[in-house]
């Protein structure tokens, strides 16, 4: 028997052999070299009108050498001021999965049961790791980077995770500027790092909403100027925030807060850091984790359930509020006054507002189509691109997102948890790239 199976396998094995040689001859490469000429390579539109710059920024254990075996954790901030100073936050370090260890590995997959998933209360059987997802939700989870609320965490610091260089700063080659690690017992969840554009000194804010306040720096990160809310104590007056998510400006210094994930509510304030006013009602109560009874099924305007982005517009002086769990965009005058609705479909999620110099408005949409959108401001959608996934180009929770002057963007992502860098493919149409974001009062 044993010399009959040699017999067939031998022969099957040079018939193998031979067609492999056939397909990677080099006559063979070369009639498929020609052929290809005829249909120009297809991207599928995955990354839209630019090619994204793949191991930007250098990898934590090039930038760091001691945080070998580590990884970007949750990244929900990047602000490029230009160039070649892009700033980054991340909470924390994760270690680095190797890729065999759950991608593509069928074989070692196990169908876990859980007990009552089914809707008639029988236990269901899951395949865990799930095929073609990513490996690991870097934001949300037991397990995963801290800072996050109403999450079971269970994490240790030191062996899941390191609390370690959360804001930092880079090149458009991925080189490291500077590090800000000096400030990592400060924060707890840095959210947004943003830059008036109506500010010559450049100073930065940093959003912080799990310390339920916001840290104003020098811009060499060197001096800490101002600090508006209490840090580690929420609420909701004139003193307090709690949870806010983004800060906006006009040309005078005044500036709104979208005050946020608990708070239903935005935030005014005069160029000193002054409380003004604020407006907005819960739809939804933090409290108890959920919708306010008797409301109706659009909630009325002005009522809120995440209030998680802001705009403000210099020529009009609307505010665009993102109400991202209603699905929609609520525009006011700057003193709160109800101007419009811009609903945006059951599955929108929008992350963050950038309003850009050609006066149109970008979105990141973060877990509901994972898209880059563009708005004009009369709330019609002109063009969208982005796909979901873990690989170079793919998104999946675009937290935060910015442009410098040359036309290149930048995205943070809370759920791959990595920043990436796109660049404008040659001869993109330019109405398809994300504008530039406003600066005014500085240019570098």
């Amino acid at each position: 028997m044993l010399k009959r199976a040699i017999m067939i396998v031998t022969p099957l094995s040079g018939l193998l052999y031979a067609m492999l040689f056939l397909v990677h001859s080099p006559a063979t490469i070369q009639a498929q070299g020609a052929m290809a000429k005829n249909h120009p390579e297809s991207d599928e539109q995955v990354s839209g009108p630019y090619e994204v710059v793949k191991n930007w920024p250098n990898s934590v254990a090039t930038l760091w050498p001691s945080e070998k075996g580590w990884t970007w954790g949750a990244t929900q901030a990047i602000y490029a001021q230009n160039p070649n100073r892009i700033f980054i936050s991340m909470r924390g370090e994760l270690p680095i999965i190797k890729p065999g260890d759950f991608l593509n590995i069928y074989d070692e997959a196990q169908n876990v049961e859980v007990p009552g998933l089914g809707e008639d209360g029988r236990s269901i059987y899951l395949t865990i790791p799930q095929p073609g997802v990513p490996p690991r939700n870097a934001s949300v989870g037991p397990m995963s980077s801290p800072g996050e609320p109403h999450v079971k965490f269970r994490a240790q610091e030191g062996r899941d995770y390191r609390w370690q260089h959360l804001i930092f700063i880079v090149d458009s080659q991925g080189n490291l500027v500077d590090d800000w690690s000096r400030w990592d017992s400060k924060f707890k969840r840095v959210h947004k790092i943003l830059i008036s554009p109506y500010d010559a000194e450049k100073r930065v804010w940093v959003d912080d909403d799990g310390k339920c306040a916001i840290f104003i720096f020098s811009n060499d990160g060197k001096q800490l100027l101002q600090t508006l809310g209490v840090p580690g104590e929420c609420g909701d007056d004139d003193k307090h925030f709690n949870r806010q998510t983004d800060i906006a400006w006009l040309p005078d210094g005044t500036f709104f807060v979208s005050d946020g994930y608990e708070n239903t509510r935005v935030v005014q304030f005069d160029k000193n850091g002054k409380y003004l006013t604020s407006w907005g009602k819960p739809s939804w109560d933090w409290r108890t984790r959920k919708l306010v009874p008797g409301l109706p099924d659009p909630p009325p305007p002005n009522y809120f359930y995440n209030v998680h982005g802001i705009q403000a517009d210099a020529v009009s002086h609307r505010v665009f509020v993102s109400d991202r769990e209603n699905h929609r965009i609520q525009i006011f005058d700057e003193n709160g006054k109800f101007l419009d609705i811009w609903p945006l479909g059951e599955y929108a999620s929008i992350y963050h507002l950038l309003l850009t110099e050609d006066r149109n408005l970008w979105m990141s949409d973060g877990h509901g189509t994972f898209k880059m959108l563009k708005y004009d401001l009369d709330g019609k959608m002109l063009y969208s691109w982005g796909t979901f996934g873990p690989h170079p180009g793919e998104l999946w929770g675009v937290h935060e997102f910015s442009t410098d002057q040359q036309g290149n963007l930048f995205t943070a992502e809370v759920f791959n948890g990595r920043p990436q860098m796109f660049r404008p493919k040659p001869g993109a149409d330019p109405t398809r790239l994300v504008g530039k974001q406003m600066r005014v009062a500085w240019k570098d």
